[in-house]
This record gives C-alpha cells, structure tokens and sequence, in this order.
C-alpha cells in the first residue's frame, strides 16, 4: 500500500506527476484581483516546477485573469511535460465572501468560446493540455456546453477536456457526447461526500482532482490526526495529502498556498510513509467538514 505510482495519464496520453500545486491562492483577498506581492507568486510557481511539479490547476476567473497572467509571466516558455489546467463557465462579479460567492454560471457557446480564446491568450499557448468546465450551467444543458468543448477539442484549441463539481449522472451525461480526462471535485478526510464520482473515476481512468485537499480548520483541530502525523515525523497536512495519494492512483492533488515555506512542506507529502494501520485509522475518522 505504501508503494505508490507517481504519475497519471491524463486522458490516457499525457503523464503528470500526482503531486501537482493549485495556483487559486496566488490571487488577492477574496480571489479577486493580483497577489498583493507578484514576484513572491511568481517564485512559488517556479519553484514548484523546480520540485517536480507537471500540473499546475488555475481558472479563468482566479483574478479575473490575473492568475493564467502570472503562470505565463512566471514559466513561459513552459517547461516540457509541464501542464497548465484550466478552467472556465463561471463568471465572477466581485470578490468572494462566504455569504456571496460572487460568482455566476455560463455555459453557452459564446460564453466558452470567449473564455477559451482569452485563456489561450492569457497563458501563451496555443491549445490548453486540460480545459476543464468550472460549474455546469443550470441554465444551459451540460450536452451542449459539452459539444462546445468537443468542437473546441476538434479545431485544435483543447487537448483533455475535465470537469468540476459533478455528480455521476452528470459525468455520462457529457461522456455520451465526449471523452472526459478529468473530474474536479472536493474531497479530503473531513469532506467524502464525493466517494461515488472518486469509485466512477477508478472505473472509468478518469482522473479525480480533489480540490480543497486541505480542510485546515477540521485538520487543526483533529488530535488524531496530529498525532498520527508527528508519529511519522510530519505535520498533519502532509499526513493527510499522503493519505489521498495512497486512497487511489486515479488522484491528482493540487494544494495551493502563497508560500515557498509552505510549499515545499506540501510537496514532501510525497515522501511520507503511511503503514497499513496509518490509513485504516485515517480512513476511520469522521472529522467535521469546516467550510
């Protein structure tokens, strides 16, 4: 169980090392506009790629814009094997609050085809290695958004094409009109309620990208897992990151921050040894979810 493969095939072709980095956090309070400190976001990105990190996870509306801004300002040209995700059907108003996300959904025509065309201009490529639907639009059918994406795949402007917070149904719905590479939904010890999609990915090689791996407020105030952790000399973030990698091959993590410190200390998961009892405890606890 402690053997693990350090590396997916995202839709069958295009290998990525598991431990990859979410680039959210390198944006302004609220993920609205730039960091307060550009050159210290554009170090964290380097020094990422300097770790061995292949995928890096961002959003056309992380800024709006200003986070593909800095990847490219930061890492292009891209490093060979390096590959940008992003994302795109959502549209932000606003900084985001827990009382108002300050986000809205589109899933038209018009809408992805100007996000991709911005995001390609953004990012400095010409096609985009893992263009992922940010929120399916209740407004809009996920089949046609979904043949949006396969026209856009077919002109040459997307290579995998992922989606974020669906549910199974959702997943055939769209596989029935095209191949999907990836599935972008929460999940950590504190916040399982998607096992269904991870067992439908598993079955499926579809890539299951949990996003919010980290739930620090639950994790903080876990004696178990903080126990666990300083047992094998780490801390319980890299405990629980070494878990998720352990929970399934089909899982790609990218923990973000806005610290090189911390990192680095997210990226050492990697070599953090859980034994057979360590994950049979992990997987047993039931810690509050803190969002």
């Amino acid at each position: 169980m402690n053997e693990i493969n350090d590396t997916f095939l995202i839709g069958g072709d295009l290998p990525v090392h598991r431990m990859g980095f979410g680039a959210m956090r390198l944006t302004g309070p609220g993920v609205w506009g730039p960091p307060e400190d550009e050159s210290n976001a554009r170090a964290v990105l380097r020094r990422a790629v300097e770790l061995g990190v292949q995928f890096i996870d961002t959003a056309d509306v992380y800024g709006p814009g200003d986070n593909e801004r800095l990847i490219r300002e930061a890492l292009h040209p891209y490093a060979p094997g390096l590959v940008i995700g992003t994302k795109g059907g959502l549209v932000r108003s606003g900084p985001a609050t827990r009382a108002n996300p300050g986000m809205s959904m589109n899933g038209t025509e018009a809408h992805i085809r100007a996000a991709v065309e911005r995001s390609l201009r953004l990012l400095g490529v010409e096609r985009i290695e893992l263009y992922q639907l940010h929120r399916v639009d209740p407004a809009t059918p996920i089949e046609e958004t979904m043949r949006v994406f396969r026209t856009l795949r077919e002109e040459g402007k997307i290579r995998h094409i992922g989606l974020s917070e669906v549910s199974v149904e959702q997943i055939e719905r769209a596989r029935a009109v095209v191949d999907i590479a990836t599935v972008q939904n929460v999940y950590s010890l504190s916040a399982r309620v998607h096992g269904d999609v991870l067992a439908y990915c598993e079955r499926n090689d579809i890539g299951f990208i949990p996003f919010w791996p980290l739930d620090g407020g639950a994790l903080a105030q876990s004696q178990e897992v903080a126990s666990l952790a300083a047992a094998r000399q780490a801390t319980p973030a890299q405990a629980s990151l070494a878990w998720l990698l352990r929970k399934s091959p089909n899982i790609i993590l990218i923990p973000g921050t806005s610290s090189v410190a911390h990192l680095e200390e997210n990226l050492a998961a990697r070599s953090v040894v859980l034994s057979e009892d360590d994950l049979a405890t992990l997987e047993a606890l039931s810690i509050p979810d803190s969002r």
